[in-house]
């Protein structure tokens, strides 16, 4: 089985960890898992990373994002989404007053950079512990907000009270806490009532294989939809070694800026993660810059 990133079409009802020991049964490999959890109630998209492709599954951690969200006005939950027990519920007369032309116009004033409270029930940890755990037992951690980005963002279809909503945004974009933030706009409370992940990098939904699909294949069949890792991180700028360079990467051996920066085709040195890549384009390792040393740290390396 090769290394690689494998597009799976999560469905409801199953935990990200669920689909990943299913895959995982399936292809009868080692070293798998998945590269951004959704939650049980949620569909889409779901990348998982397979043997070695697990070492660069972080990297897909702060990528562009894309949702199809269904938001449902009048009832704040204390999960932010509709799983949760309702902690608010507006006055029927309230809701009913608020105009599609009030909710585009408050939808649209979450494009562009922001700063976004993370849910209580989430992965986030505290003290080494996951905050949906502490949450269940009644302990309700608010993390600080963070920096996040919606690059777009637009109404879809609108049945008030329920409406839905197409969203573009940076990684660590919660749409729980932007269905909770809308809700609190337009002074009613909302809650998302349902979530379907569309992109995520470079891949999409429409290329991903169905979970129940993949269960009636064999490993064999199921490799040609492996995407290869020197494939997979493609947004990053490259370099392609020498063969000089690619002996010292395989014994691990630093790098200096020089030996990089001379061959990249770029005006200045990016901020970004570079690939090394071989004559073949086979990705050979990840770099990163450091401005305070003469070479360049490994992410990693995958040479044998």
């Amino acid at each position: 089985m090769k290394d690689g990133i494998l597009a799976i079409h999560k469905p409801e009802g199953i935990s990200s960890a669920g689909v990943v020991a299913r895959v995982k049964r399936v292809l009868g490999v080692k070293k798998i898992g998945h590269t951004g959890t959704l939650d049980p109630f949620a569909t889409g998209l779901l990348l998982i990373a397979v043997q070695k492709a697990t070492r660069i599954s972080r990297f897909f951690l702060s990528g562009s994002k894309q949702y199809r969200a269904k938001v449902r006005l009048g009832v704040e939950t204390d999960t932010y989404d509709c799983t949760g027990k309702t902690v608010f519920e507006a006055d029927p007369a309230i809701v009913n007053a608020i105009s599609p032309t009030a909710v585009r116009e408050v939808v649209a004033q979450f494009l562009g950079c922001q700063e976004q409270i993370p849910p209580s029930f989430s992965a986030l940890k505290h003290e080494g512990q996951p905050l949906y755990k502490l949450a269940r037992k009644g302990v309700m951690i608010q993390k600080p907000p963070r920096n996040i980005e919606i690059f777009s963002i637009c109404v879809d279809q609108m049945d008030l009270p329920e409406f839905e909503i197409n969203v573009h945004c940076s990684g660590g974009t919660y749409i729980r806490s932007l269905a909770y933030d809308i809700g609190k706009k337009l002074g009613c409370g909302a809650h998302l009532s349902g979530l379907c992940r569309t992109r995520s990098s470079a891949f999409d939904l429409d290329n991903a294989l169905g979970l129940d699909a993949l269960e009636r294949m064999t490993p064999e069949e199921i490799e040609p939809y492996i995407l290869p890792m020197s494939q997979c991180l493609g947004f990053l700028p490259s370099v392609q070694v020498t063969s000089a360079l690619e002996k010292k990467i395989s014994y691990g051996q630093k790098l200096s800026k020089e030996e990089i920066e001379s061959q990249l085709p770029l005006e200045s040195v990016p901020d970004s993660i570079i690939r090394l890549v071989d004559s073949s384009n086979q990705l050979l390792a990840l770099i990163e810059p450091d401005k305070a040393l003469p070479i360049y740290n490994y992410c990693c390396v995958f040479t044998s």
